[in-house]
């Protein structure tokens, strides 16, 4: 495999993990927001990973979105609260949300490594070539 395409298939996995990165924080950044009963809570955003177009490295092929039903949290401080003091939060659990931001940082920077290796190795056959 030529060094170039290491860098590409790496830096196709770095992209992907960053995007899956900030669906994660978007979700640990909305998981606390209300909502009336009567409206849609926040959907979490779970990315959707597949191989890339042209066979080397892998793409974002979509966004699923959780449940917009959320869960009904009883908050009568709350000012959407219905009558029944009630209002609708997304069912976003935050320690699954950690997990999935551990998994997506070290993938992420073990990407990057890939690409800083490959970076090295171009460097020094250049150095050997100017030594010849």
């Amino acid at each position: 495999m030529p060094i170039f395409d290491s860098i590409g298939i790496a830096g196709s996995g770095a992209t992907t993990y960053r995007k899956w990165l900030d669906a994660v924080s978007d979700n640990i950044a909305n998981m606390n927001d209300a909502v009336s009963t009567s409206s849609a809570a926040f959907r979490a955003r779970y990315v959707i990973a597949q191989p890339a177009n042209d066979g080397h490295g892998v793409q974002v092929g979509g966004i699923a979105l959780g449940s917009a039903n959320g869960r009904v949290v009883y908050d009568p401080q709350n000012p959407l609260a219905d009558a029944q003091g009630n209002v609708r939060m997304p069912d976003i659990d935050l320690g699954d949300q950690m997990g999935q931001l551990m998994m997506a940082q070290r993938g992420y920077q073990a990407n990057l490594s890939v690409v800083d290796r490959a970076k090295d190795a171009y460097q020094a056959a250049l150095q050997l070539g100017r030594n010849a």
